[in-house]
């Protein structure tokens, strides 16, 4: 018996596919559908990304919920962070892209939904920072922690009561990490 392995789909293919009501994301060439975010995740995620989004402003930098970054090529990796950064000086000359940015964001943010499973998570970790990403922030709602994972293979733990205080391309940044969990 034979098995026919699906052709791998190009981000540019992908891109055409992907005006629908379902969270897809390119994985190694292969569409991959999760689960559509509740409305808490929601919530946290515009909230966060309003936090970025003034920063980015005062910065010339950009922000964004769920845009397309394209991490990898051949096969192709196209992920869609709940909300991701990055900086002035990273944009290019022709602007903020109507398609996938072809580059990895500065800071990915990743609201974690209950259903998540560890390795899952880990594995997007890694593939930002691999893909040149400086920040992964994996927020936990239910346990309102914030993990910070950097590209220097360092992750550091936030809890309610401390403060961010930004470094790197989020140097000047600051907020409560209360302010992660209001919605």
């Amino acid at each position: 018996m034979t098995s026919t392995l699906a052709p791998l789909v190009s981000a540019e293919a992908f891109w055409e596919m992907t005006h629908s009501d379902k969270k897809l994301e390119l994985i190694r060439g292969e569409v991959r559908e999760s689960m559509t975010p509740g409305g808490l995740h929601g919530g946290f995620s515009l909230g966060i990304g309003a936090l970025l989004r003034t920063f980015a402003r005062s910065t010339g930098g950009y922000a964004g919920v769920k845009a397309g970054f394209l991490l990898e090529r051949n096969p192709d990796v196209v992920r869609l962070p709940d909300v991701s950064f990055v900086c002035a000086e990273r944009i290019p000359e022709t602007g903020v892209p109507e398609t996938f940015w072809t580059q990895a964001p500065d800071v990915a943010v990743e609201v974690i939904s209950p259903s998540e499973l560890a390795d899952d998570i880990q594995n997007k970790v890694t593939l930002y920072l691999l893909a040149g990403t400086q920040q992964v922030w994996t927020v936990y709602p239910r346990q309102k922690i914030l993990i910070i994972h950097t590209a220097d293979n360092l992750a550091r733990t936030l809890h309610i009561g401390d403060t961010l205080q930004g470094s790197g391309v989020l140097e000047g940044f600051q907020t409560p990490v209360s302010a992660f969990f209001e919605l």
